[in-house]
């Protein structure tokens, strides 16, 4: 199934206005990925529910406030962008599929993960501090 755009364009946008961008398509993701040697990529993979709405997204926003970031931040969409979200977790095969889901890869290797069992059970500035921890662990200098 998948979501209508109208119904999800204000929610994609929660992130892309922040510069996150958008892979919509297998290939989107691929090239994201070829073109990120030496740095880290965050992949947020979003999504309609409460947990995304109100904690993942403004956790993520939050979390790019931090001295260290991943060099580039891209998002899939859980019931809309099918073919991005697949391969996501294709190359993330030793974390959970999840949305939300929050993924680092560093060199196009998955190296992180923060799954919805890790975002519905926290408020969106714990989200943030833990993402920036990742970040901190995981990337290198904004």
């Amino acid at each position: 199934m998948r979501y209508p755009e109208q119904l999800i364009r204000i929610m994609r946008e929660d992130l892309t206005q922040h510069g996150i961008v958008e892979t919509r398509t297998a290939e989107d993701v691929d090239k994201l990925l070829q073109d990120s040697a030496h740095t880290t990529v965050m992949m947020v993979i979003n999504s309609v529910c409460g947990c995304a709405a109100g904690k993942a997204r403004p956790g993520v926003v939050a979390a790019l406030q931090n001295e260290v970031v991943p060099g580039k931040a891209a998002t899939a969409f859980a019931g809309a962008d099918l073919e991005a979200v697949a391969r996501v977790r294709e190359l993330a095969p030793g974390f959970p599929p999840s949305s939300p889901a929050v993924y680092l890869f560093r060199d196009g290797k998955p190296v992180y993960a923060l799954p919805r069992n890790g975002i519905e059970s926290r408020q969106s500035f714990e989200i943030a501090e833990v993402l920036k921890a990742a970040f901190n662990e995981h990337c290198g200098t904004k």
